[in-house]
């Protein structure tokens, strides 16, 4: 839900008090749309805003708190970048050409205009640009850009992604959006036990992080290591609605401290077939993904009561999955299958995927049900076949070469997600409305009004 000025105001304050402590007391709450959002250390002390996650490592003046701020349950919202861009004049760290910018040629940063123009995506949508070589081996060829920025290379292409939280990353089965951030070749993913694999593929990231989007020299081994310790003691949830009160009330089992507490493992109610083997236990899988607010069913605050319908319709909702790379092209899976939100978003009381799969539901097709205009279009050709395919964001397939995986991404943790809009990873939702008609549109699900308004409740209260 978008911030409205005053509260966009007021959560700025917020935001200029913490930018000015040494550190955040514990389950500090910090304002959003819909109430009040909390981050809790499991190291249960004052989160310490000092350390090199809030450091300028590189040579812009951003670090890693730039796009990661706890206002925004460790990411950033538009509302957030467009107050900031009001408040500097465009003069914020976090406004470099080096990918804030739509493109980093042919553009002029040296006024207000030229900057409002420069960095519109950033501001509108949240998204910071990403240039990725297109791999030697690449079963495709990028025969065209059209960029409306500009960056119309072929050999190296932008895209553009929203920062994905620096919280909860114990839950995580893939890094980035396309699982990029490997520790060795694309192919290697996340997998049971994790011993270490996580760790090691965060502290890659830090390094690009700093090297890449702060462009600075690779950082010393104390300092990736403080970034990767700090960010893994974070979790972050909803544990207030203004209209529901305390999420944790009356048998409620919301906020950061009860997420603490979630078991998890690499695999965990995988909701693949079990012959699949990614569950380790082999336990089957169960489509009740949340049951963080069952005790509310018959509650008499009508907004407690709309949260749990809302928990009850994500968990049960037939929805026909079909046509989702990534889950029907799969071997051993049928083209068509009656299926819920968790089949793809099957971590208990997290809602990503519990091993790592990246899927295409057509958030980046030119035909999206969401507006996707203000992205490029890349025309792919098959080597082999000479098929064609257009989209505005290959996804996984810049990473693995691999034509399947084109438009491919995986799903992020959904806790936190009332402060952190625009939605998907190209922001082409701007409002958690919008995502639910997304799927309703493209699934055919056939939301009732109440269903979605009690969707909507549901997911700004995790």
């Amino acid at each position: 839900m978008k911030l409205s000025i005053p509260a966009t105001l007021l959560a700025s304050a917020f935001a200029g008090t913490i930018a000015r402590s040494q550190s955040l007391p514990n389950n500090f709450p910090l304002l959003d749309g819909s109430g009040f959002v909390e981050t809790y250390n499991l190291n249960n002390a004052p989160i310490s805003l000092t350390g090199a996650f809030f450091q300028s490592l590189g040579t812009n003046g951003r670090s890693c708190s730039s796009c990661h701020l706890p206002t925004e349950s460790w990411s950033v919202s538009a509302a957030e970048i467009q107050l900031r861009f009001l408040l500097t004049q465009g003069t914020d760290p976090i406004f470099r050409t080096n990918d804030g910018s739509n493109c980093d040629h042919s553009i002029d940063t040296s006024t207000l205009e030229g900057r409002r123009s420069a960095y519109s995506l950033l501001t509108s949508r949240g998204l910071i640009r990403i240039a990725l070589p297109v791999p030697a081996n690449a079963q495709f060829t990028v025969q065209s850009v059209n960029n409306p920025y500009g960056c119309n290379e072929t050999s190296t292409v932008s895209v553009y992604r929203r920062p994905l939280p620096a919280t909860n990353l114990r839950f995580l089965s893939t890094l980035m959006w396309d699982g990029r951030e490997s520790t060795a070749p694309s192919t290697v993913k996340i997998a049971y036990p994790n011993t270490g694999q996580l760790l090691a593929d965060l502290a890659h990231q830090a390094i690009d992080a700093i090297t890449g989007h702060a462009q600075g020299a690779v950082p010393a081994n104390a300092q990736v290591l403080d970034i990767v310790n700090f960010e893994t003691a974070l979790q972050t949830a909803q544990a207030l609605d203004f209209q529901a009160g305390s999420l944790s009330n009356a048998g409620g089992n919301g906020g950061p401290v009860a997420l603490a507490a979630q078991a998890f493992f690499i695999g965990v109610n995988d909701s693949f077939p079990a012959s699949f083997g990614n569950n380790p236990t082999g336990a089957p899988f169960n489509p009740a993904i949340f049951n963080l607010f069952n005790s509310w069913t018959n509650s008499p605050v009508r907004q407690r009561a709309s949260i749990a319908r809302g928990e009850v319709v994500f968990n049960s909702k037939p929805i026909t999955i079909s046509g989702v790379a990534g889950i029907n092209d799969v071997v051993g899976l049928p083209p068509s299958f009656s299926g819920t939100c968790g089949t793809c978003h099957d971590s208990p009381n997290v809602g990503d995927h519990s091993v790592s799969a990246a899927l295409n539901i057509g958030v980046a097709d030119i035909d999206s049900p969401l507006n996707v205009s203000y992205l490029p279009v890349f025309t792919l050709v098959n080597n082999t076949t000479h098929a064609v395919i257009k989209t505005t964001d290959p996804g996984r397939a810049l990473i693995t070469g691999q034509w399947a995986d084109i438009g491919k991404v995986k799903g992020p943790v959904l806790r936190g997600l009332a402060s952190r809009a625009p939605y998907f990873h190209n922001g082409s939702a701007a409002t958690l409305s919008d995502v639910i008609q997304f799927y309703d549109t493209r699934f055919g699900i056939g939301f009732t009004a109440r269903e979605k308004a009690d969707l909507i409740a549901f997911l700004n209260a995790l």
